[in-house]
């Protein structure tokens, strides 16, 4: 279904398979919930396997990348399929989300993201 590796600031995680439907992001949900708990709680999500995507699907994972957020981690999509970016743009879920191009740019955002939380973690402090 996905495959794990560690980078320096965050899990690069591949789903797998050419349909992701809303039980696939449940599941996945519950592996990735726990991540939050780690050192290492960010998350770049490659979906360049996935031809296919319910609206379920694609809500689920508004829903996850919201709780990353809520949390002080990122969550960022690369990768998509020509076709299921235009499914979740004309689903209005493409807007809600945080999605690039490819991983590298992904990279960009979590580190980004990284200097961001530091800044604001001093300017409280």
């Amino acid at each position: 279904m996905f495959k794990i590796d560690t980078r320096e600031k965050f899990y690069a995680i591949t789903i797998t398979g050419p349909t992701l439907a809303v039980n696939m992001t449940v599941e996945m949900e519950n592996c990735l919930r726990p991540l939050l708990q780690s050192d290492v709680k960010n998350v770049v999500l490659s979906m360049k396997d996935i031809e296919m995507i319910d609206v379920a699907a694609g809500e689920t994972l508004v829903k996850i990348q919201q709780s990353f957020y809520e949390q002080n981690a990122s969550f960022v999509v690369c990768e998509l399929n020509e076709n299921v970016e235009r499914f979740l743009d004309d689903s209005n879920l493409l807007e809600l989300m945080n999605v690039t191009p490819t991983e590298s740019e992904a990279s960009d955002i979590v580190q980004m993201e990284e200097i961001e939380r530091e800044f604001m973690d001093d300017e409280i402090a």
